[in-house]
């Protein structure tokens, strides 16, 4: 487990929020209140959403902030119902521009001039982020202010000062709105620049030391909107230290966190803009902000999976404002949850699946397969996916809709269709300097493992590296205590942080180092398999799902299925709980429906490590999984085993698997091995899976097998293709649960 002493899921800052009063917030103090808010009266929402790839040198271009600003377009338009003539877009694409003028007049023209009391009001910034010198500085703020960061940042009077927009005038801007519902959101930071790994970050810092000075042309233009508002220099610095100037500004990291700019399945987005959109896509009931950020901290898979660098997002409301209790955007959404929405509609479909998971979108190719339904939930008809490319998805209807099949259309997934032949995606780290090649020579030997090559525009789902003087600093700055030594060889995550148990000793070749991590590569592949088929927010299934701490130690979390969902309680996400180690836990699934479901308890460990908690019953695995309807199954069950929490400080996976049949040729793969390995058929003791090398990637493959079986017993025909596997979200639901470790 990761020798972490303190981590977050989520990291990111909006560069600019610190210095518009955003202070760190203690997310967990505001509890879980999933209270439901009307929305303020509104007569129209405004939008300006500002997206910048096109940095020149020396400043190095992003790749995701073009999708940022898509995702939050369709994200307003369907789900909260902007008129999309009310949405403003400033992009590298656009017909405007973003340049400094042009953003800022943008503001002034598209948002102060067009508000008018009671309206909704949305800023997003996707983009690098600073900080200048601060003439009048916040305290705690070194002396510094955050600041967005425009194409034409350079100065063209050789002074060396920059062009940047800093937070003292989005203060400003946001000050002078005529309404009260504002949203800011800002998806960059100031800690740090450059790549790490197989990641970007939204940040520049100023080469060579020292501080950068902001031009007299941004001084000029804040004491032009003092003026036009009648603040005095002295009433603006007062408000700054009191909080953010109006409504709501959501962040995507602290201030000394990194954003990232992240590769995905055919894509780059920013991490904290992709993971807030497809959380919104899939409430199922209207939660209120501090509700959302609460869950966010809570649900970061994307990130942690994706780029393997961990982000806590921050927001503040308007001091002495309840606005943490009003629903995100000030909008509450009148459109029920799905996975995507149609874009055209025609002989072809095609869709936007901004709610689907990054880490499942691979299984949502060929063959998947999603129900058409209008703003009640019903369903008007199916559409069979055909083809992906990245968050744009094509398809074609089948049978005859129950009405007209138009633009706006929202999609709730059926059938999975995960890739029979996924690979574990292998980056090869520059640190193996001339190895790099033999290392990929060797690799093509193992099936199912596929070298890439490190350059920050594919997914990587791990590195093979060597440990550096510059990894050991960054091992250092995760919290690692006890870190490989430099000059050993292992995996990382695709953001650089050491896979506990994967390094050996110094001075071994990479070839050796290969063969030692053979057995542990199939583990991490099984995990991926594994991965690809959670489905806890789009399941039908009614089951829950609850993490009991024994005793006094750590925080209790349950999940449940989405069509399960209370009202005013929470979809079905990845949930996280803080425990300390040592702390025993139990899982309780009960079983909400009125016919018998089958469930299996797994853990995945952060060094992949796969453990197999229920069924530990090998004479009889399959009647041990049978829960009848309304019973509750607890593991462990009459303590029979203890599953006790370890240290030191990381991240666990534990998954629930419910079916609505057996999951017969896993589980007898299971029985195999622990007959192979002279387990007593009672011997009511986990399974470390992995003792052999292909084993665990054989268990999974079964499982897969299995629920493809159930699949097409339950549609009557074959929905999937030889390339794939299905899995019905109508008879599977596989809950994920995340677990950190803090000592």
């Amino acid at each position: 487990m990761s020798q972490i002493k303190r981590r977050h899921f989520l990291q990111f800052a909006g560069s600019a929020l610190a210095s518009i009063g955003l202070s760190q917030l203690d997310l967990m103090r505001q509890g879980d209140r999933y209270a439901r808010v009307l929305a303020q009266g509104t007569s129209r929402k405004l939008a300006l959403l500002v997206g910048i790839n096109g940095y020149k040198s020396p400043i190095p271009p992003l790749r995701g902030c073009l999708t940022d600003v898509d995702l939050q377009r369709e994200l307003l338009v369907n789900r909260f119902g902007f008129n999309p003539k009310d949405i403003l877009l400033v992009t590298d694409e656009a017909e405007i521009k973003p340049s400094r003028q042009n953003i800022l007049d943008a503001f002034e023209n598209h948002l102060i001039k067009q508000a008018k009391p009671g309206d909704v009001v949305v800023f997003h910034f996707s983009g690098h982020g600073s900080r200048v010198i601060d003439p009048d500085p916040l305290p705690g703020s070194n002396g510094l202010n955050g600041t967005m960061v425009p194409p034409d940042r350079k100065s063209e009077d050789g002074s060396g000062k920059v062009r940047d927009i800093m937070g003292r005038s989005l203060f400003l801007l946001m000050h002078a709105l005529p309404t009260e519902n504002v949203t800011v959101v800002l998806d960059s930071c100031h800690s740090g620049g450059g790549t790490r790994g197989n990641v970007m970050f939204r940040a520049l810092s100023r080469q060579g030391g020292g501080d950068d000075e902001a031009t007299q042309e941004e001084f000029d233009y804040q004491e032009q909107w003092l003026s036009r508002l009648n603040l005095t220099p002295s009433k603006f610095h007062e408000l700054r230290k009191n909080g953010i100037a109006k409504g709501v500004a959501l962040g995507s990291a602290q201030q000394d966190q990194l954003a990232t700019d992240a590769p995905f399945e055919g894509f780059h987005a920013g991490a904290f803009t992709y993971l807030l959109t497809r959380y919104l896509w899939q409430q199922p009931v209207s939660q209120s902000l501090g509700s959302v950020f609460v869950n966010l901290a809570r649900s970061t898979k994307d990130v942690a999976n994706s780029s393997g660098i961990l982000q806590e997002p921050i927001h503040q409301v308007q001091p002495g404002s309840t606005y943490d209790q009003e629903p995100v955007y000030f909008i509450d959404p009148p459109t029920p949850s799905a996975e995507a929405v149609v874009q055209k509609a025609g002989s072809e479909v095609e869709f936007w699946l901004g709610g689907v998971a990054s880490q499942t979108l691979e299984s949502f190719e060929e063959g998947a397969l999603f129900n058409l339904i209008d703003n009640q939930g019903n369903v008007l008809g199916e559409v069979e996916q055909t083809a992906r490319n990245g968050l744009k998805g094509f398809g074609k209807l089948r049978g005859s809709p129950a009405g007209a099949i138009q633009s706006g259309t929202f999609m709730r997934e059926q059938v999975r269709g995960v890739p029979s032949n996924l690979k574990l995606r292998l980056g090869l780290d520059s640190s193996l300097g001339n190895e790099v090649n033999s290392a990929r020579s060797v690799l093509q030997s193992i099936q199912r493992v596929k070298a890439e090559t490190v350059n920050q525009g594919g997914v990587a789902d791990y590195l093979l590296g060597k440990m550096n003087s510059d990894y050991l600093q960054q091992a250092r700055s995760y919290g690692i205590t006890d870190p490989p030594p430099v000059g050993s060889i292992g995996l990382f995550s695709a953001g650089v942080e050491p896979i506990p148990d994967t390094f050996g000793t110094v001075g071994e070749s990479v070839e050796a180092a290969i063969t030692r991590l053979r057995p542990r590569l199939k583990q991490l592949l099984a995990g991926r398999l594994l991965q690809q088929v959670v489905n806890g927010s789009s399941s039908n299934l009614k089951v829950e799902n609850a993490i009991k701490p024994v005793g006094s130690r750590g925080v209790s979390a349950g999940s449940r299925g989405a069509q399960e969902a209370a009202p005013n309680s929470l979809p079905s996400i990845t949930t996280v709980q803080q425990l300390a180690p040592g702390t025993e836990l139990k899982v309780e699934v009960t079983n909400k429906e009125n016919r018998n479901i089958y469930m299996s308890v797994l853990v995945i460990g952060s060094n992949g490590d796969l453990v197999v908690l229920h069924p530990v019953n090998w004479e009889a695995p399959e009647d041990a999984t049978l829960i009848a309807p309304g019973q509750t199954l607890a593991v462990p069950k009459d303590d029979t085993f203890k599953f006790v929490v370890q240290g030191p400080s990381g991240f666990l996976e534990l998954m629930v698997l419910a079916s609505t049949k057996p999951l017969r040729d896993a589980l007898k793969g299971l029985q195999t091995i622990a007959r192979d390995r002279g387990l007593p058929s009672r011997s009511h003791s986990p399974m470390v899976l992995g003792e052999d090398e292909d084993e665990t990637v054989e268990v999974m493959g079964a499982l897969l097998g299995d629920l493809d079986q159930i699949t097409q017993e339950t549609r009557g025909a074959r929905t999937t293709t030889s390339r794939t596997r299905g899995v019905d979200t109508t008879q599977l639901a596989v809950i994920s649960n995340m677990i950190e470790v803090v000592e």
